[in-house]
């Protein structure tokens, strides 16, 4: 039968119903219009994995079907719905009279049982349990339940009282309030990655095909089928080889979904679609469990037998392949299944599945719990709804990472809460996001004070949950499956503080909100359970107010922020030489720490945290000593003659096939360094884009110190790199160009992480931060007097306007890649052009770049300023 057989059955709920043979549960009546089912080294899974044969329906289970108890009063009910049935049934079939409906194919099998995969979900290979209120219920004992609403104690199903915030949420009644279930589709090409984004009230999906692209250019890649979802942040990885050799020139995609104008379509839980190999393959490798377990494979090679000794490879009826685990919980499980949809063949040899050329209906799913999403609409404030026919691909991603609970971070390989992405983002999409009790800016901001550590205040950085979680609990001798977080990062704690402070004290419905937002009672850790939304968030002001005392008593190296101890990361550029070995960070102690101060002083004086009214005074006298004191601990100096030397040295050394011309540098080249003490440097000479972080958060009061600072910026934004940071594919976040030694500049390449690479929010940031300084000399409420000098210097005024505008020219020759993590590039034909970071060709790093980021939608509201374009013609 063809696959749109198949479909025609499934969007049919009369017959979806009646053709599900010998179920022993209650199929759910709100999803009878779900689809039928239908770290890179070769590592074979387990030879110990078994293959199980096709096992054909007893005699007395081929024509028996049950249907839901509430339908079955009486005979003579049962003879009337009989008749009504078979005239739907006929009736159904002349509507989708193009062939006669085979009703077996589509189903899967459950020890002897048959079951549609949206409807059911089958436990321990023979145990069958319904879908409902488009959720997939567990196993407990002989029954089945909803975790939101119950939970399993020694095999008997228990009432839930409370429950977590992600727990309490109405059940669901044919979809939405309304009655609907709205399906959010997306296709994006990032060559040799093809990204789908689907999603509905029953489940959030992200699909990733990669397929090698001949005469492209581009690294060739091996053929992989990617599955990653943000409940549990879950996931499946697949990688084939062909039947013919690995030089035989595989190929995989998706096809479209026959009468449906997409390529996959949402189950309960998960994802379905078509799935066509050019030749034979060999399903040579499969990663299932948490996207941090795929990361490790995919980033790393690395395979931990703890999960992947759990990996079952079966064949079922009518040559349906099936991959399964069975989570370290015991009771979540992840499914994919192959379904040959024209009787293409398959077998399992040694542990591996083989699949004859052609195309599959592939169905994955899990039975973790899923996530409540906010619709585009309901991620956007009221004025902002223009957006949605705007920029429909954008607001369509935000709303992907966008739940009621939280954000994530992008997809696929952060589809979970990261603390510093998402206030990050909050900060610079805060004119657009939904404001009040339902919001996205709420939900942000409830995720990271949830997550606070209340011992210490630090604010997390990374949450661990579902079966990651559990592996971890499990090394610390807990066997628990609760939510765990990561805090080495250092820069965090202090975006808390700026966000509350933009949304309590600088936002009209935020100040109606403050007195209910913070008298909730934080349910998502287990430690936190006693605490206050206030009284978290406090813990976290008091950190700061600690740590950020030393030196404002005496400003030394000593007491600045530092990592913390035996750590290689702890701010935004958190791969191992993304600070090139620095301890002391630029960003965190030039702009984060006084921005900080300065948001905490403004909550006190408005009333906040009463218990330390004095920090209204306090906090600000001390946000104006790190503002003005830690800026010339991190300047670089170099004379021109000596900056000509080592850009020469550089080019040649690092071999730059562009053409370099270094009489450009007539003045001594002047910057910030990444950071401090460096092994045996005392400064990591790293001209840097960390310059919007003071540029976005602080308004500078120093004069002769804020015209230097704006003068460094417009110069290396001018300038083209090497000289500068300034490419035609945009600003590169790293120039090591001048670090005579202090770092290995091996670190620093066009396949490093945080290397000679671009950051879309970083060119966010930059453009607002320029803009938010420009906008000083702009207050039509203050003389000349109370403006920075830098306004009524006509060349650096002048100069900065430049820079602002040349900025806007490269991000708008970029628009279509904007909404991407990172980007790397190659040099052809005299220019730069934009390659995907995981594919350039040559590349000895298996760093990817997501292809959409919760931080690289901030164009969404950082727009360009038609008046200093203006300005620019004038000047």
């Amino acid at each position: 039968m063809s696959a749109l057989k198949a479909w025609s059955i499934s969007y049919l709920p009369p017959i979806a119903h009646l053709l599900h043979w010998g179920s022993s549960e209650r199929l759910a009546d709100d999803d009878a219009k779900g689809l039928l089912a239908e770290d890179p080294l070769s590592i074979p899974l387990e030879d110990r994995i078994s293959s199980v044969g096709p096992r054909p329906l007893p005699s007395h289970e081929k024509h028996r079907f049950r249907l839901p108890s509430f339908l079955r009063p009486n005979k003579g009910f049962l003879v009337l719905m009989g008749a009504s049935v078979i005239s739907l049934l006929f009736l159904a079939l002349l509507a989708t009279a193009t062939e006669t409906v085979e009703p077996l194919k589509g189903l899967l099998l459950c020890g002897n049982q048959r079951y549609y995969v949206s409807n059911q979900t089958c436990y321990n290979d023979d145990f069958l349990c319904p879908v409902k209120d488009r959720q997939r219920t567990l196993k407990c004992g002989d029954d089945c339940y909803l975790p939101r609403e119950s939970y399993c104690d020694s095999g008997h199903v228990k009432f839930r009282a409370g429950g977590s915030l992600e727990s309490q949420k109405p059940p669901i009644v044919g979809g939405s309030e309304n009655g609907s279930c709205p399906l959010s589709y997306l296709h994006l090409t990032d060559r040799p990655y093809e990204n789908y984004f689907v999603s509905d009230c029953s489940s959030a999906t992200q699909v990733v095909v990669t397929s090698p692209v001949a005469d492209s250019g581009l690294r060739l890649v091996d053929p992989r089928l990617l599955i990653a979802w943000p409940a549990g942040n879950s996931g499946i990885v697949t990688y084939f080889l062909s039947e013919e050799g690995s030089d035989a020139g595989l190929g995989i995609s998706l096809e479209e979904i026959p009468g449906r104008n997409r390529t996959v379509s949402p189950l309960v839980g998960g994802v379905t679609g078509i799935i066509s190999f050019n030749s034979s393959a060999v399903l040579d490798l499969a990663v299932i469990g948490s996207v941090r377990t795929l990361r490790d494979y995919v980033e790393g090679n690395s395979l931990n037998p703890i999960f992947q000794d759990s990996v079952r490879v079966q064949q079922l009826a009518d040559d349906t392949i099936q991959l399964s685990r069975l989570w370290l919980d015991n009771v979540t499980e992840t499914f994919l299944t192959l379904q040959p949809r024209d009787n293409e063949s398959t077998r399992i040899k040694d542990g591996k599945a083989h699949l004859a050329r052609g195309a599959y209906l592939f169905n994955a799913w899990h039975n973790y719990p899923e996530l409540e999403q906010l619709s585009a609409s309901e991620t956007l404030n009221p004025d902002s709804q223009d957006l949605i026919t705007q920029n429909p691909d954008e607001t369509a991603s935000l709303s992907f990472f966008s739940f009621t609970t939280k954000v994530v971070a992008g997809g696929w390989r952060f589809l979970t809460y990261f603390g510093r992405d998402s206030l990050i983002s909050l900060l610079l999409l805060q004119p657009v996001l939904s404001l009040g009790e339902d919001g996205a800016v709420e939900a942000i901001l409830s995720a990271a004070i949830e997550r606070i550590n209340s011992s210490d205040g630090s604010v997390c950085h990374e949450e661990v949950i579902g079966d990651y979680a559990t592996f971890l609990n499990e090394q610390q001798g807990a066997y628990s499956s609760d939510a765990l977080c990561d805090y080495k990062m250092v820069d965090t704690d202090f975006f808390l503080p700026i966000a509350l402070e933009k949304y309590l004290v600088g936002s009209a419905v935020g100040k109606d909100r403050r007195g209910p937002f913070l008298a909730r009672n934080a349910s998502v850790i287990a430690e936190n359970k006693d605490f206050t939304y206030a009284e978290l968030a406090l813990t976290t002001l008091e950190k700061i107010m600690r740590t950020t005392a030393a030196f404002e008593e005496s400003p030394e190296v000593s007491n600045l922020i530092r990592l913390r101890e035996g750590q290689s990361v702890g701010q935004w550029r958190d791969s191992g030489t993304g600070l090139g070995g620095g301890l002391v960070p630029y960003d965190v102690n030039t702009a984060l720490v006084p921005a900080a101060l300065r948001a905490i002083a403004s909550l006190t004086a408005d009333g906040l945290f009463p218990s330390h009214s004095d920090w209204a005074e306090t906090a600000l006298t001390r946000a104006q000593v790190w503002e003005d004191n830690t800026l010339p601990f991190f300047e670089v100096e170099i004379p021109a003659d000596e900056a000509r030397d080592l850009v020469s040295s550089y080019a040649t050394q690092s071999e730059f096939p562009g053409a370099v011309n270094t009489s450009a540098l007539t003045s001594p080249v002047r910057f910030y360094a990444l950071s401090l003490e460096a092994n045996d440097h005392p400064i990591v000479k790293v001209m840097n884009t960390d310059d919007c972080f003071r540029l976005y958060l602080l308004n500078p009061t120093n004069q002769t110190q804020l015209s230097t600072f704006l003068a460094q910026v417009a110069d290396n934004i001018l300038r083209p790199f090497p000289l500068g940071l300034s490419t035609s594919v945009g600003l590169l976040i790293a120039n090591p160009a001048y670090a005579d030694g202090s770092v290995n500049i091996a670190d620093f390449k066009t396949s490093s992480y945080h290397g000679l690479v671009v950051w879309s929010w970083q060119l966010s940031m930059m453009a607002a931060g320029l803009e938010r300084q420009l906008a000083r000399c702009d207050d039509d409420d203050d003389d000349d007097g109370d403006k920075p000098d830098f306004c009524t210097d006509s060349p650096l005024h002048g100069r900065v306007v430049k820079a602002y505008n040349h900025l806007w020219d490269i991000i708008e020759q970029n628009s279509e890649y904007l909404s991407s993590e990172v980007w790397s590039w190659i040099y052809k034909d005299g220019d730069y052009v934009y390659t995907p970071l995981g594919a350039l060709p040559g590349q000895d790093s298996s760093a990817e770049s997501d292809i959409r980021q919760l931080w690289s939608l901030t164009f969404l509201a950082v727009k360009r300023n038609s008046a200093y374009s203006t300005l620019k013609n004038l000047t």
